[in-house]
C-alpha cells in the first residue's frame, strides 16, 4: 500500500512538472505546484526601424511579461542558410547584472550583411533545469 501511495505521488509530481511547460510554450497558462495559473508573453521591439521590420545592423529588444518567474530570460539566435550567425542571451529583470545586453544589435563578425532568420525564446531557470515559456520567429531583412 505504501508503495502504491509513493508511486501515485511520484506520477502526480511528474504531471505537475510537465503540464505547465506544455501550456506555457503555447502562450497559455498552466498550473504550477501551488495551483497558481501562470501566463507569459514577450514582444519584439524594433528600436531603429523606419518601416516596421527588423533589418541587419538595427537594434532590437523585447518587452517581457510573465507570472511564472521573477527572473525571465530571452535568447535570440539568427541564422543564414542554416548557419548560426548571431546569438545573444539576456535577462529581463531588475537585478540582472548586465542590463545593457537587453538591447541587441542584429550583426556580428559572422553576419556582415544580408537577411537572416531569427528565433527568440523566453525561458527561466529552475534549479538546474530550463523552463521554456514561449518562442517567436522573425526575419531580419537585409
Amino acid at each position: 500500500m505504501i508503495k502504491r501511495i509513493a508511486l501515485t505521488a511520484a506520477i502526480a509530481a511528474l504531471v505537475l512538472s510537465i503540464v505547465p511547460e506544455a501550456f506555457a510554450a503555447k502562450g497559455g497558462g498552466g498550473k504550477g505546484g501551488g495551483g497558481a495559473t501562470t501566463s507569459s508573453s514577450f514582444k519584439l521591439v524594433l528600436l531603429d526601424s523606419t518601416d516596421g521590420y527588423a533589418h541587419w545592423g538595427q537594434r532590437v529588444t523585447f518587452t517581457v511579461s510573465t507570472s511564472a518567474t521573477s527572473e525571465p530570460n530571452v535568447s535570440l539566435t539568427c541564422s543564414q542558410n542554416g548557419a548560426v550567425v548571431y546569438g545573444a542571451v539576456t535577462g529581463y529583470y531588475a537585478s540582472y547584472p548586465w542590463p545593457w545586453t537587453q538591447t541587441m544589435t542584429l550583426s556580428s563578425a559572422d553576419w556582415t550583411a544580408g537577411a537572416a532568420s531569427c528565433v527568440a525564446k523566453l525561458y527561466y531557470f529552475s534549479g538546474t533545469s530550463t523552463v521554456n515559456l514561449g518562442s517567436m520567429s522573425f526575419t531580419a531583412r537585409a
